[in-house]
């Protein structure tokens, strides 16, 4: 896919060749520049779904206003992000972006400079519209270098971390479970019983039962689950009603999608998915 960066004109032209090094030092509405930015925002138009397999920046990473279904994988666990959060990678970490068809997003990097104490691991943060507006216009306008250097600390100063462990599904890293695991995100309607997936990978169903608790702290089916509402929050903040969430995700009846839902999240789909449209960043705040 060609990644781009849209000004507020919504004219768009090319950032960089591949994410892992969208440049610091972008040129502003198309001038030459020797500024390297300490912040520098561009943003990505998926028409077809889009992988960006693992790679590591030098600098912080800020993926926010995601329309679509947007996730990451990083720090050993599987991210959803929510148009409601942005999700923050620290320079160094190890991540792999996806998104599907029709996914937008943003993504700003900013120097460790800048924000040298904000988290160690990947986290959920507030993208007040404050900062989201801030970040836009420090991308799209040229600006005299003290404002810029305020600018970029006044973003910062406006994020804030929150404990949305909701968003987080732990991987594992046995190969045979890494396998089991990824077949079931990317079909979580899969219904495959844990024996059959035994004969699948080789494995007593003992010892796969086993392993799936030691490396996730679940059980397989309670991991299934789990995995399915991570599924359900991107295609519930992509705008797709209850009812055909609930059969994407494997549950043909939308009264025990609703129950398994609130069980895990703390509130129904329902709910949720009315959270986002008033832009509640706290609905994400389960309860398991």
């Amino acid at each position: 896919m060609t990644r781009q960066a849209v000004s507020q004109s919504g004219q768009a032209g090319p950032v960089a060749e591949v994410l892992p090094e969208l440049r610091q030092d972008a040129p502003v509405e198309g001038e030459a520049m020797s500024q390297v930015y300490g912040v520098y925002t561009g943003y990505f138009d998926c028409a077809t779904p889009a992988t960006w397999t693992e790679h590591v920046h030098e600098t912080h990473e800020l993926l926010w206003g995601a329309r679509g279904v947007l996730t990451v994988e990083a720090d050993g666990g599987f991210f959803a992000v929510p148009a409601t959060l942005g999700l923050w990678i620290p320079a160094g970490v190890v991540h792999a972006v996806k998104s599907t068809q029709g996914t937008g997003f943003y993504c700003s990097h900013i120097d460790a400079k800048v924000a040298p104490h904000l988290a160690e691991r990947t986290v959920a943060v507030t993208v007040p519209t404050a900062a989201q507006e801030l970040l836009r216009h420090m991308s799209t306008f040229d600006m005299d270098d003290a404002i810029r250097r305020r600018s970029e600390q006044v973003v910062v100063g406006l994020l804030d971390v929150v404990d949305a462990r909701p968003m987080l599904l732990p991987m594992p890293t046995d190969p045979r479970l890494e396998l089991i695991a990824r077949a079931l995100l990317d079909d979580p309607a899969l219904d495959r019983s844990l024996e059959e997936w035994s004969v699948e990978v080789a494995i007593s169903v003992r010892n796969l039962s086993r392993l799936f608790h030691k490396e996730t702290g679940m059980t397989f089916a309670q991991w299934r689950i789990h995995a399915r509402v991570r599924v359900a929050l991107g295609l519930l903040a992509a705008g797709y009603p209850v009812s055909s969430v609930s059969r994407r995700v494997g549950y043909n009846n939308p009264s025990a999608f609703v129950q398994v839902f609130r069980k895990v999240m703390g509130h129904t789909p329902g709910w949720y998915a009315s959270s986002l449209k008033a832009g509640n960043h706290h609905s994400l705040a389960g309860s398991e």
